[in-house]
């Protein structure tokens, strides 16, 4: 691995942002540890016999969507060709789509 020093200033401006950005990803992979720490707690006790609330499951419905949406950023991340292929095919559906 070639020495700092003897990079130019356009490399060395090039690393900084790699180096921010995969801080920023640390970040990110910290915040996602943090929400999936809070999704292992213990949920309320269920009431057998009794119709969950409106509340209820509205907050397991956020929770399911937010997973959700976590499942389909790793998998984009973990397979990029599919993904651009997945966008470029929506996109296209939505251009002849008719109102």
């Amino acid at each position: 691995m070639p020495d700092r020093e003897k990079e130019s200033p356009e490399q060395l401006e090039r690393l900084g942002r790699a180096e921010g950005a995969e801080r920023a990803h640390g970040a990110e992979r910290a915040g996602r540890l943090r929400r999936v720490e809070q999704s292992e707690r213990p949920e309320r006790p269920e009431r057998i016999g009794q119709p969950e609330t409106d509340a209820e499951r509205r907050r397991r419905r956020a929770q399911f969507l937010r997973d959700l949406t976590e499942a389909r950023e790793l998998r984009d991340r973990v397979q990029p060709r599919r993904a651009k292929v997945a966008r470029l095919r929506h996109a296209m559906r939505m251009r002849t789509f008719r109102w």
